[in-house]
């Protein structure tokens, strides 16, 4: 089953596109992804009002949430800044902002890759599954540099091209895409291929140190661990000079296990 985009765009009506991220409705990455998407579409931001990164799928229920309206009525692009997490900025979207579902979100772009296990903690990528459990086309850009200053410009024609691919076809019911684009000048990337996940992991440790009041804190690091060699995940295209689509489910249900767990006596 392919899920449509909500209302088919026609010459008469752009799509609709909210676009989310995690970095902040400030952050450069974002602002790149609003100025690539208001040539394919009507845009609407509902972003952060500061930066909730690794905030994976939290939403706010002990405090209140605020909405600020930070374009004119009139504006060409309307846009919001949330208090809350990029899953909040989402709802909210749909809630209490759109008076029709969009025909795309996007997430993004984020400063660092948001590839293998990255996703599970990625707020970015957790704003786009809110939208696909919500019916609605969903894509999470990232680009793999941190530096707050880096240079969105590379990411720019494929930012384009897959998100004009989703609006033509639309995407798989239940399925989003995950989108990673490497470090590298736009004219040495090789290409886009579609990948799995690769099976990696963090390998944490815990910075300890003491207040000048005598308490302990803690900083998390930790090391990245790529335990997988297939060339056809991931962290091999990055690794290789080509952008990285991940087609995601949010249902998390293990198929493959389910006939083994019927073998065991559970009504017994």
């Amino acid at each position: 089953m392919i899920l449509t985009a909500s209302t088919p765009a026609t010459p008469e009506k752009k799509p609709l596109i909210l676009v989310t991220n995690d970095d902040g409705i400030t952050a450069p990455g974002v602002r790149k992804l609003i100025s690539i998407m208001s040539e394919l579409g009507t845009v609407v931001v509902v972003a952060p009002d500061k930066p909730q990164s690794a905030m994976g799928h939290a939403i706010t229920i002990n405090n209140t949430l605020y909405l600020n309206q930070l374009s004119p009525e009139n504006a060409e692009i309307t846009e919001y800044s949330c208090s809350g997490t990029p899953v909040d900025c989402v709802k909210m979207a749909v809630s209490e902002i759109l008076r029709e579902k969009p025909d795309l979100c996007v997430s993004g772009i984020n400063h660092g890759s948001n590839s293998s296990i990255n996703i599970i903690y990625s707020g970015t990528m957790s704003a786009a599954v809110e939208a696909g459990i919500e019916g609605i086309p969903a894509i999470g850009f990232s680009l793999a540099d941190f530096d707050w200053n880096a240079d969105f410009d590379q990411a720019e024609p494929f930012v384009r091209k897959i998100a004009t691919e989703v609006l033509k076809n639309g995407l798989p019911e239940g399925v989003l895409l995950n989108v990673n684009i490497p470090k590298l000048k736009k004219e040495e990337i090789k290409g886009i291929k579609v990948c799995r996940q690769a099976k990696a992991q963090w390998v944490e440790k815990f910075d300890k140190r003491q207040s000048p009041g005598g308490r302990n804190y803690y900083w998390l690091t930790g090391e990245f661990v790529n335990q997988d060699k297939g060339e056809d995940t991931d962290e091999w295209a990055l690794d290789n000079g080509f952008v990285s689509v991940v087609p995601v489910q949010f249902d998390l249900t293990a198929h493959h296990a389910m006939q083994q767990l019927n073998t065991w006596k559970l009504n017994e």
